[in-house]
């Protein structure tokens, strides 16, 4: 039986499900992942990791839009809370490993990161 490349679906042990790409079996490309606990993230992927661009929503509100490198939030990007809020002061800026390292402004990433959701949710959902 053959790795799976292109688009398709697949329902993990946990019950999460993913929609979108793969590439020698593994998530490649854009991709939409449904998580047991409500969680879901939106984006890029490669070699079976959130990698790229997306949007990451956590189950109980907290959204994280920007970069992701190996599974986790690393690079740019802004975390939003239920409210709408953004932490004060704005946890806006540079994060590795999950945390926020250096704060700065991050336009261009944070729409970046929008336009691949969109996509990605658009083609994948």
């Amino acid at each position: 039986m053959g790795q799976r490349d292109g688009f398709g679906i697949l329902i993990l042990g946990d019950g999460a499900k993913y929609r979108g790409h793969f590439k020698q079996g593994l998530f490649s490309g854009l991709g939409v992942i449904n998580f047991p606990d409500g969680s879901k993230y939106e984006g890029d992927f490669s070699q079976g990791n959130f990698q790229g661009y997306g949007t990451f929503y956590r189950h109980d509100g907290m959204r994280y839009e920007g970069e992701f490198k190996d599974g986790s939030m690393h690079g740019l990007g802004l975390v939003s809370f239920p409210d709408g809020s953004h932490g004060l002061p704005r946890n806006e800026g540079y994060f590795e490993r999950e945390h926020l390292v250096r704060r700065e402004k991050c336009g261009r990433s944070l729409q970046r990161a929008r336009d691949v959701s969109r996509t990605a949710r658009d083609q994948c959902s």
